[in-house]
This record gives structure tokens, sequence and C-alpha cells, in this order.
């Protein structure tokens, strides 16, 4: 039983490790498009829109689509005065209300309340955000579902983690290590 609870466990991990690893680019990207959109306008007076709004769409992608990853490696921001002094049992309580009270219910909301505005978009393929711009910004809001996604398959793994944790002892943290 525990073996198949690392492995779906394992599985979320891995899906959201890939898409962190495929999104990471978009960050030297993004500076290279935009440093190129500068010297394309100050040097020879020439914009585009459309590269504008690709900056626009990268960024969207590197942050709300990398949320899921950036909870996996625990680098998202914590004002840990007092966590990072505590047992990991302890602070295996606190992510769980954490995810719980918090986490889950705040990607719940937001998948809910903007599944109609995506779904309307895709219905009629919502074209640029700007004249002359990415002629799909269906794209763009498609985000906004993907992010709930990836952030509550990892809020599960997460607290499956916490729970084994809270029950187990120490065990899993150092099982966790040992892998």
């Amino acid at each position: 039983m525990a073996q198949s609870h690392d492995q779906w466990v394992s599985m979320i991990d891995n899906i959201n490790k890939r898409v962190g690893e495929s999104i990471r680019w978009f960050a030297i990207t993004m500076v290279l498009l935009q440093f190129s959109i500068v010297m394309l306008r100050y040097l020879f007076g020439i914009t585009f829109i459309f590269l504008s709004e690709a900056v626009l769409y990268m960024h969207a992608a590197m942050f709300m689509i990398g949320a899921g990853y950036t909870m996996l490696v625990d680098g998202h921001v914590r004002v840990d005065i007092f966590y990072a002094s505590f047992s990991a049992r302890k602070r295996a309580m606190i992510n769980l209300f954490g995810h719980l009270v918090f986490l889950l219910p705040m990607c719940v909301m937001i998948a809910l309340m903007s599944w109609k505005f995506v779904f309307n978009s895709w219905k009629i393929l919502e074209g640029p955000i700007s004249v002359g711009g990415i002629p799909a910004s269906f794209l763009l809001k498609t985000i906004i579902p993907v992010f709930c996604f990836l952030l509550v398959i990892q809020a599960i793994a997460a607290i499956s983690r916490d729970v084994l944790l809270i029950v187990r002892g120490s065990d899993v943290q150092q099982e966790r290590s040992n892998a």
C-alpha cells in the first residue's frame, strides 16, 4: 500500500517537475525577446505588438504554470520567523492546514470563477489583446485552469506527504531524504 501511495505521489511530482523543467526556458527566452524588442524600437524605430504580447504570454505561463513546480521544490515565499524552528511534524501540520484551508479552496474558487470566461474565449477563438497582437487570447486565458489543476494536484501530493509525516512521524522525512 505504501508503495502504491509513493508511486502516485511520485507521478504527480514528475508531472510538475517536467512542467517546471520545460517552462523555465521561458525566462531566458523572455529576456532575449524583451532585449530584441528594445533594440528594434530604439535602434531601428520598429515596433511589433505581437512580440510584446509574446513576452506577456511567456510571463503568464512561467509564473502560473510553474506554480505547481515551485510548490514541489518548496520555492514559494514564506514568512518563516517561527516556522523554521518547528519540528518536521509541526511544519507538516501547518502546511496541511494551509493547503486544506487556503490553497485548495482558492484554487477551486479561481477554477470555478474562470471556467465560463475561458470556455467563452475558446468558443469564439478569441483573437488578439491588441490590434496586431497574437491572435490567440483563448490560449492565454487557458493558463488559468491549467494553473489551478497543476497546483491542486501538487497540493494533493503535499497533503498526502504531510498526513503520512504527522501519522508516522519522522519515517517519511527520512525516506524522502534517502531517495
